[in-house]
Protein backbone atom coordinates (compact mmCIF):
# COMPACT_ATOMS: atom_id res chain seq x y z
CA UNK A 1 0.00 0.00 0.00
CA UNK A 2 1.54 3.45 -0.64
CA UNK A 3 2.25 6.41 1.28
CA UNK A 4 -0.40 9.06 0.91
CA UNK A 5 1.14 11.95 -0.09
CA UNK A 6 1.65 15.09 2.13
CA UNK A 7 -0.32 18.47 1.10
CA UNK A 8 1.37 20.66 -0.65
CA UNK A 9 2.46 24.55 1.15
CA UNK A 10 -0.51 26.66 0.84
CA UNK A 11 -0.47 27.67 -2.66
CA UNK A 12 -2.60 30.49 -3.89
CA UNK A 13 -5.48 29.79 -6.77
CA UNK A 14 -7.69 33.01 -8.32
CA UNK A 15 -8.82 34.72 -10.65
CA UNK A 16 -8.51 38.18 -12.37
CA UNK A 17 -11.94 39.45 -11.78
CA UNK A 18 -13.76 40.99 -14.80
CA UNK A 19 -17.02 42.38 -14.64
CA UNK A 20 -19.40 40.61 -16.22
CA UNK A 21 -22.02 43.25 -17.32
CA UNK A 22 -20.19 46.19 -18.82
CA UNK A 23 -16.90 45.02 -18.54
CA UNK A 24 -14.48 47.65 -16.84
CA UNK A 25 -17.05 50.43 -17.92
CA UNK A 26 -18.72 49.07 -15.12
CA UNK A 27 -17.00 51.46 -12.80
CA UNK A 28 -19.09 54.33 -14.27
CA UNK A 29 -22.40 52.46 -12.92
CA UNK A 30 -20.83 50.84 -9.99
CA UNK A 31 -23.39 48.57 -9.09
CA UNK A 32 -22.23 46.70 -5.54
CA UNK A 33 -25.13 43.59 -6.37
CA UNK A 34 -23.66 42.99 -9.72
CA UNK A 35 -20.42 42.39 -8.38
CA UNK A 36 -21.51 40.14 -5.27
CA UNK A 37 -23.14 38.09 -8.05
CA UNK A 38 -19.82 37.84 -9.80
CA UNK A 39 -17.68 37.56 -6.64
CA UNK A 40 -19.89 34.53 -5.69
CA UNK A 41 -19.48 32.84 -8.65
CA UNK A 42 -15.32 33.26 -8.73
CA UNK A 43 -15.75 31.40 -5.14
CA UNK A 44 -17.67 28.85 -6.38
CA UNK A 45 -15.19 27.22 -7.70
CA UNK A 46 -13.30 27.07 -4.79
CA UNK A 47 -10.69 29.80 -5.62
CA UNK A 48 -9.14 32.10 -2.94
CA UNK A 49 -8.50 35.80 -4.24
CA UNK A 50 -8.78 38.02 -7.34
CA UNK A 51 -7.30 40.53 -8.61
CA UNK A 52 -8.93 43.72 -9.44
CA UNK A 53 -8.60 46.74 -11.26
CA UNK A 54 -10.29 50.28 -11.46
CA UNK A 55 -9.76 52.67 -14.21
CA UNK A 56 -7.04 55.38 -13.79
CA UNK A 57 -9.17 58.21 -15.63
CA UNK A 58 -11.93 57.70 -13.49
CA UNK A 59 -9.56 57.29 -10.20
CA UNK A 60 -7.54 60.94 -10.91
CA UNK A 61 -9.16 63.41 -13.57
CA UNK A 62 -6.62 66.11 -12.53
CA UNK A 63 -3.06 65.70 -11.76
CA UNK A 64 -3.77 66.57 -8.14
CA UNK A 65 -7.50 65.52 -7.90
CA UNK A 66 -7.79 61.68 -6.07
CA UNK A 67 -11.17 61.31 -6.38
CA UNK A 68 -12.73 60.00 -2.97
CA UNK A 69 -15.79 58.35 -4.63
CA UNK A 70 -13.90 56.30 -6.48
CA UNK A 71 -11.74 54.95 -4.13
CA UNK A 72 -14.65 54.74 -2.23
CA UNK A 73 -16.09 51.72 -5.01
CA UNK A 74 -12.50 50.33 -4.86
CA UNK A 75 -12.60 49.85 -1.56
CA UNK A 76 -16.31 48.53 -1.36
CA UNK A 77 -15.17 45.89 -3.88
CA UNK A 78 -12.74 44.70 -1.35
CA UNK A 79 -15.19 44.49 1.05
CA UNK A 80 -17.45 42.48 -0.95
CA UNK A 81 -14.66 40.07 -1.90
CA UNK A 82 -14.08 39.57 1.67
CA UNK A 83 -18.06 39.06 2.44
CA UNK A 84 -17.48 35.95 -0.69
CA UNK A 85 -14.72 34.72 1.37
CA UNK A 86 -11.98 36.24 -1.32
CA UNK A 87 -8.59 38.36 -0.44
CA UNK A 88 -7.58 40.66 -3.28
CA UNK A 89 -4.69 42.26 -5.16
CA UNK A 90 -5.54 46.29 -5.94
CA UNK A 91 -4.00 47.00 -9.01
CA UNK A 92 -3.50 50.82 -9.31
CA UNK A 93 -2.58 52.61 -12.93
CA UNK A 94 -5.02 51.26 -15.17
CA UNK A 95 -3.12 52.04 -17.36
CA UNK A 96 -3.51 49.66 -19.72
CA UNK A 97 -6.31 46.22 -19.69
CA UNK A 98 -6.74 44.25 -22.61
CA UNK A 99 -5.81 45.71 -25.55
CA UNK A 100 -7.21 49.59 -24.30
CA UNK A 101 -4.78 52.03 -22.94
CA UNK A 102 -6.36 54.75 -20.48
CA UNK A 103 -5.15 57.90 -19.72
CA UNK A 104 -6.16 60.76 -17.85
CA UNK A 105 -7.11 63.83 -20.29
CA UNK A 106 -3.88 65.77 -18.16
CA UNK A 107 -1.50 63.22 -19.87
CA UNK A 108 -2.86 63.58 -23.57
CA UNK A 109 -3.42 66.49 -26.20
CA UNK A 110 -1.31 69.82 -25.76
CA UNK A 111 -0.78 68.46 -21.70
CA UNK A 112 0.93 65.77 -22.70
CA UNK A 113 3.49 63.85 -20.12
CA UNK A 114 5.53 61.14 -20.87
CA UNK A 115 4.18 59.09 -17.99
CA UNK A 116 7.24 57.17 -17.33
CA UNK A 117 9.85 60.62 -16.91
CA UNK A 118 7.41 63.60 -16.21
CA UNK A 119 8.49 64.39 -12.93
CA UNK A 120 5.21 65.91 -12.56
CA UNK A 121 2.98 62.67 -13.99
CA UNK A 122 5.12 60.44 -11.58
CA UNK A 123 4.34 62.12 -8.43
CA UNK A 124 0.72 62.06 -9.33
CA UNK A 125 0.87 58.37 -9.79
CA UNK A 126 2.74 58.07 -6.65
CA UNK A 127 -0.17 59.95 -5.23
CA UNK A 128 -2.78 57.80 -6.19
CA UNK A 129 -0.84 55.11 -4.93
CA UNK A 130 -0.52 56.39 -1.55
CA UNK A 131 -3.82 57.19 -1.33
CA UNK A 132 -4.91 53.88 -2.38
CA UNK A 133 -2.76 51.92 -0.04
CA UNK A 134 -3.97 54.40 2.55
CA UNK A 135 -7.62 53.54 2.04
CA UNK A 136 -7.00 49.78 1.93
CA UNK A 137 -4.61 49.32 4.60
CA UNK A 138 -5.44 47.14 7.69
CA UNK A 139 -8.04 45.24 5.50
CA UNK A 140 -7.87 41.66 6.41
CA UNK A 141 -8.52 40.11 3.00
CA UNK A 142 -6.10 42.45 1.03
CA UNK A 143 -3.09 41.09 -0.27
CA UNK A 144 -1.49 43.80 -1.50
CA UNK A 145 -1.10 46.50 -4.10
CA UNK A 146 0.08 46.58 -7.43
CA UNK A 147 1.65 49.64 -8.93
CA UNK A 148 -0.63 48.78 -12.42
CA UNK A 149 -1.54 46.13 -14.91
CA UNK A 150 1.66 46.22 -17.72
CA UNK A 151 2.47 49.23 -17.73
CA UNK A 152 5.33 48.27 -20.01
CA UNK A 153 2.27 48.38 -22.54
CA UNK A 154 2.54 51.67 -22.38
CA UNK A 155 6.12 52.26 -24.18
CA UNK A 156 5.39 53.14 -27.61
CA UNK A 157 3.81 56.28 -26.81
CA UNK A 158 6.16 57.25 -23.79
CA UNK A 159 9.70 56.43 -24.53
CA UNK A 160 11.76 55.81 -21.75
CA UNK A 161 15.35 54.18 -20.76
CA UNK A 162 16.33 51.77 -18.30
CA UNK A 163 17.50 54.17 -16.50
CA UNK A 164 14.10 55.78 -16.32
CA UNK A 165 12.16 52.88 -15.18
CA UNK A 166 14.10 52.09 -12.77
CA UNK A 167 13.58 55.21 -11.38
CA UNK A 168 10.31 54.96 -11.39
CA UNK A 169 9.76 51.90 -10.01
CA UNK A 170 11.54 52.99 -7.60
CA UNK A 171 9.26 55.86 -6.89
CA UNK A 172 6.30 54.56 -7.35
CA UNK A 173 6.90 51.20 -5.32
CA UNK A 174 8.50 53.49 -2.25
CA UNK A 175 4.07 55.40 -2.40
CA UNK A 176 2.99 52.47 -2.39
CA UNK A 177 4.75 50.99 0.73
CA UNK A 178 4.29 54.30 2.46
CA UNK A 179 0.35 54.10 1.90
CA UNK A 180 0.35 50.48 3.19
CA UNK A 181 2.34 51.11 5.49
CA UNK A 182 4.28 48.05 6.65
CA UNK A 183 3.20 44.87 7.14
CA UNK A 184 0.05 46.49 5.61
CA UNK A 185 0.44 43.73 2.34
CA UNK A 186 2.72 43.49 -0.85
CA UNK A 187 3.65 45.91 -2.98
CA UNK A 188 4.67 44.65 -6.28
CA UNK A 189 4.63 45.71 -9.91
CA UNK A 190 4.12 43.67 -13.26
CA UNK A 191 5.22 43.39 -16.77
CA UNK A 192 4.05 41.88 -20.04
CA UNK A 193 6.78 39.43 -21.67
CA UNK A 194 8.62 41.90 -23.47
CA UNK A 195 10.20 42.17 -20.42
CA UNK A 196 11.59 38.70 -20.71
CA UNK A 197 11.96 38.34 -24.02
CA UNK A 198 12.21 41.25 -25.90
CA UNK A 199 15.54 42.43 -27.24
CA UNK A 200 16.65 46.22 -25.84
CA UNK A 201 13.41 47.18 -24.08
CA UNK A 202 13.44 49.13 -21.29
CA UNK A 203 11.63 47.44 -18.78
CA UNK A 204 14.21 44.35 -17.76
CA UNK A 205 13.94 41.24 -15.92
CA UNK A 206 16.08 42.52 -13.74
CA UNK A 207 13.87 45.13 -12.91
CA UNK A 208 10.54 42.23 -12.60
CA UNK A 209 12.62 40.23 -10.24
CA UNK A 210 14.80 42.22 -7.86
CA UNK A 211 11.63 45.11 -7.37
CA UNK A 212 9.30 44.72 -5.08
CA UNK A 213 8.08 41.78 -2.26
CA UNK A 214 8.09 39.05 -4.97
CA UNK A 215 8.43 38.87 -8.69
CA UNK A 216 5.70 38.42 -11.21
CA UNK A 217 5.10 36.84 -14.51
CA UNK A 218 2.51 36.96 -17.09
CA UNK A 219 3.21 33.76 -19.24
CA UNK A 220 0.67 34.43 -22.77
CA UNK A 221 0.74 32.02 -25.41
CA UNK A 222 0.56 34.31 -27.70
CA UNK A 223 3.91 35.91 -26.61
CA UNK A 224 6.58 35.46 -29.14
CA UNK A 225 4.03 32.90 -31.50
CA UNK A 226 4.47 30.20 -28.85
CA UNK A 227 1.74 28.16 -29.19
CA UNK A 228 1.51 29.11 -33.08
CA UNK A 229 5.15 28.06 -33.30
CA UNK A 230 4.93 24.32 -31.00
CA UNK A 231 0.84 23.69 -31.41
CA UNK A 232 -1.40 24.34 -28.61
CA UNK A 233 -1.33 20.75 -27.37
CA UNK A 234 2.93 20.86 -27.06
CA UNK A 235 4.86 20.85 -23.97
CA UNK A 236 6.45 24.16 -24.76
CA UNK A 237 2.72 25.60 -24.14
CA UNK A 238 1.68 23.33 -21.30
CA UNK A 239 4.93 24.25 -20.00
CA UNK A 240 5.35 27.73 -20.41
CA UNK A 241 4.05 29.01 -17.01
CA UNK A 242 6.34 26.46 -15.46
CA UNK A 243 9.10 27.96 -17.48
CA UNK A 244 8.40 31.60 -16.75
CA UNK A 245 8.57 31.09 -13.48
CA UNK A 246 11.93 29.27 -13.22
CA UNK A 247 13.34 31.84 -15.49
CA UNK A 248 11.73 34.52 -12.97
CA UNK A 249 13.77 32.57 -10.19
CA UNK A 250 17.16 33.02 -11.79
CA UNK A 251 17.52 36.58 -12.19
CA UNK A 252 16.22 37.35 -8.79
CA UNK A 253 19.35 37.94 -6.03
CA UNK A 254 17.49 36.26 -3.22
CA UNK A 255 17.18 32.76 -3.59
CA UNK A 256 13.81 32.41 -1.68
CA UNK A 257 12.03 35.25 -3.82
CA UNK A 258 8.59 34.11 -4.46
CA UNK A 259 7.25 34.12 -7.82
CA UNK A 260 3.59 34.86 -8.75
CA UNK A 261 2.13 33.65 -12.15
CA UNK A 262 -0.01 36.54 -12.24
CA UNK A 263 -2.02 36.50 -15.53
CA UNK A 264 -2.11 32.89 -18.01
CA UNK A 265 -5.27 31.99 -20.20
CA UNK A 266 -6.50 29.93 -23.03
CA UNK A 267 -6.89 32.20 -25.95
CA UNK A 268 -8.70 31.24 -28.66
CA UNK A 269 -7.66 30.46 -32.01
CA UNK A 270 -4.05 30.09 -29.77
CA UNK A 271 -5.79 27.49 -27.65
CA UNK A 272 -8.78 25.87 -29.12
CA UNK A 273 -12.01 25.73 -26.86
CA UNK A 274 -12.18 22.30 -26.61
CA UNK A 275 -8.13 21.99 -25.56
CA UNK A 276 -8.54 24.72 -22.82
CA UNK A 277 -9.06 22.71 -19.77
CA UNK A 278 -6.03 20.31 -21.00
CA UNK A 279 -4.46 23.70 -21.17
CA UNK A 280 -5.14 24.61 -17.76
CA UNK A 281 -5.10 21.72 -16.03
CA UNK A 282 -1.78 21.27 -17.51
CA UNK A 283 -0.34 24.62 -16.64
CA UNK A 284 -1.42 24.14 -12.92
CA UNK A 285 0.11 21.32 -12.61
CA UNK A 286 3.21 21.97 -14.15
CA UNK A 287 3.50 25.27 -12.29
CA UNK A 288 2.77 23.43 -9.00
CA UNK A 289 6.01 21.78 -9.16
CA UNK A 290 8.53 25.39 -9.02
CA UNK A 291 9.44 25.48 -5.62
CA UNK A 292 9.48 29.13 -5.73
CA UNK A 293 5.50 29.38 -6.90
CA UNK A 294 3.49 31.62 -4.85
CA UNK A 295 0.43 31.01 -6.52
CA UNK A 296 -1.04 31.61 -10.12
CA UNK A 297 -4.11 33.79 -11.07
CA UNK A 298 -5.76 32.85 -14.22
CA UNK A 299 -6.95 35.53 -16.96
CA UNK A 300 -9.86 36.21 -16.42
CA UNK A 301 -13.32 35.85 -14.48
CA UNK A 302 -16.25 36.41 -17.04
CA UNK A 303 -16.02 36.57 -20.82
CA UNK A 304 -16.89 39.68 -22.62
CA UNK A 305 -19.62 40.52 -23.79
CA UNK A 306 -19.90 40.47 -28.05
CA UNK A 307 -22.78 43.81 -27.82
CA UNK A 308 -19.03 45.51 -26.77
CA UNK A 309 -17.31 46.60 -30.15
CA UNK A 310 -13.62 46.60 -30.73
CA UNK A 311 -11.83 44.18 -29.23
CA UNK A 312 -9.51 41.91 -30.52
CA UNK A 313 -11.27 38.34 -30.81
CA UNK A 314 -9.56 36.55 -28.56
CA UNK A 315 -10.82 38.73 -25.37
CA UNK A 316 -14.69 37.58 -25.90
CA UNK A 317 -13.71 34.27 -24.81
CA UNK A 318 -10.56 34.24 -21.94
CA UNK A 319 -13.28 34.04 -19.24
CA UNK A 320 -13.88 31.36 -16.92
CA UNK A 321 -17.59 32.16 -17.09
CA UNK A 322 -19.19 32.94 -20.37
CA UNK A 323 -21.13 36.45 -20.75
CA UNK A 324 -24.29 35.17 -19.27
CA UNK A 325 -22.71 34.11 -16.42
CA UNK A 326 -22.30 29.94 -16.90
CA UNK A 327 -19.39 28.56 -15.99
CA UNK A 328 -16.92 27.30 -18.93
CA UNK A 329 -15.43 23.58 -19.64
CA UNK A 330 -12.28 25.24 -17.91
CA UNK A 331 -13.64 26.77 -15.17
CA UNK A 332 -14.23 22.98 -13.47
CA UNK A 333 -10.83 21.83 -15.00
CA UNK A 334 -9.58 25.17 -13.14
CA UNK A 335 -11.18 24.30 -10.00
CA UNK A 336 -10.57 20.25 -10.23
CA UNK A 337 -7.05 21.02 -10.68
CA UNK A 338 -5.98 23.86 -7.87
CA UNK A 339 -8.37 21.43 -5.61
CA UNK A 340 -6.59 18.93 -6.67
CA UNK A 341 -3.37 20.52 -6.20
CA UNK A 342 -4.07 21.83 -2.58
CA UNK A 343 -5.32 18.27 -0.94
CA UNK A 344 -2.99 15.38 -2.72
CA UNK A 345 0.10 16.88 -4.11
CA UNK A 346 3.07 16.81 -2.55
CA UNK A 347 5.65 19.97 -1.73
CA UNK A 348 8.04 20.50 -4.74
CA UNK A 349 11.60 19.51 -4.24
CA UNK A 350 14.64 21.80 -5.33
CA UNK A 351 15.65 21.53 -8.85
CA UNK A 352 19.20 19.71 -8.65
CA UNK A 353 19.48 20.23 -12.14
CA UNK A 354 20.08 23.97 -13.96
CA UNK A 355 20.50 25.21 -17.35
CA UNK A 356 23.03 28.01 -17.56
CA UNK A 357 21.68 31.25 -19.26
CA UNK A 358 23.84 33.58 -20.67
CA UNK A 359 22.28 36.17 -22.74
CA UNK A 360 22.92 39.98 -22.79
CA UNK A 361 20.08 42.71 -22.69
CA UNK A 362 20.36 43.33 -26.61
CA UNK A 363 20.01 38.99 -26.35
CA UNK A 364 17.20 38.60 -24.28
CA UNK A 365 15.04 36.68 -26.93
CA UNK A 366 17.25 33.29 -26.80
CA UNK A 367 15.27 33.06 -23.58
CA UNK A 368 12.06 32.99 -25.00
CA UNK A 369 10.12 31.08 -27.39
CA UNK A 370 11.45 29.91 -30.63
CA UNK A 371 14.91 31.02 -28.90
CA UNK A 372 17.84 28.18 -28.68
CA UNK A 373 17.69 28.58 -24.64
CA UNK A 374 13.90 28.23 -24.19
CA UNK A 375 14.20 24.90 -26.93
CA UNK A 376 16.99 23.68 -25.15
CA UNK A 377 15.36 23.74 -21.18
CA UNK A 378 12.04 22.62 -22.97
CA UNK A 379 13.75 19.52 -24.93
CA UNK A 380 15.32 18.84 -21.12
CA UNK A 381 11.93 18.73 -19.60
CA UNK A 382 10.37 16.45 -22.20
CA UNK A 383 13.48 14.28 -21.42
CA UNK A 384 12.35 13.99 -17.80
CA UNK A 385 14.97 16.77 -16.27
CA UNK A 386 13.50 19.34 -13.78
CA UNK A 387 15.57 21.98 -15.04
CA UNK A 388 16.26 25.04 -12.82
CA UNK A 389 17.77 28.23 -14.36
CA UNK A 390 20.94 30.01 -13.73
CA UNK A 391 22.04 33.42 -14.78
CA UNK A 392 25.98 32.17 -16.39
CA UNK A 393 27.14 35.51 -13.57
CA UNK A 394 26.39 33.08 -11.04
CA UNK A 395 27.05 29.78 -12.76
CA UNK A 396 30.26 29.97 -9.76
CA UNK A 397 28.84 31.12 -6.86
CA UNK A 398 29.22 27.99 -4.93
CA UNK A 399 26.51 29.67 -1.86
CA UNK A 400 24.51 30.48 -4.33
CA UNK A 401 24.03 27.47 -5.62
CA UNK A 402 23.75 25.97 -2.38
CA UNK A 403 20.87 28.01 -1.23
CA UNK A 404 18.84 26.70 -4.42
CA UNK A 405 19.94 22.93 -3.87
CA UNK A 406 21.53 22.56 -7.70
CA UNK A 407 24.13 20.29 -7.79
CA UNK A 408 24.33 20.12 -11.57
CA UNK A 409 25.52 22.66 -14.36
CA UNK A 410 24.22 22.41 -17.93
CA UNK A 411 25.48 24.89 -20.73
CA UNK A 412 22.64 26.08 -22.58
CA UNK A 413 22.48 26.20 -26.34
Amino acid sequence: MSTPLSPAPALRFGVNYTPRRGWFHAWHDFDPGRVREDLAQIAGLGLDHVRVFHLWPLLQPNRTLVRASAVDQLVRLVDLAAECGLDVLVDGVQGHLSSFDFYPEWTRSWHHRNVFTDPEAIEAQALLLRTLGRALSGHPHLIGLQLGNELNNLVAHNPVTVAEVDHYLDTLLAAARDGLGEGGGLVTHSAYDDAWYGDDHPFTPEASARKGDLTTVHPWVFSANCAGRYGPRSPQVHHLAEYGTELATAYATDPDRPVWVQETGAPEPHIPAADAPDFARATLLNAAGCDRLWGVTWWCSHDVDRALADFPELEYTLGLFDSTGRPKPIAEALSTTATEIRTTTAPPTPRTTALVLDCAPATRSVSGPGGAFFDTWTRLRQEGVRPAVVLAERAEDTAYLAARGITELIEGK
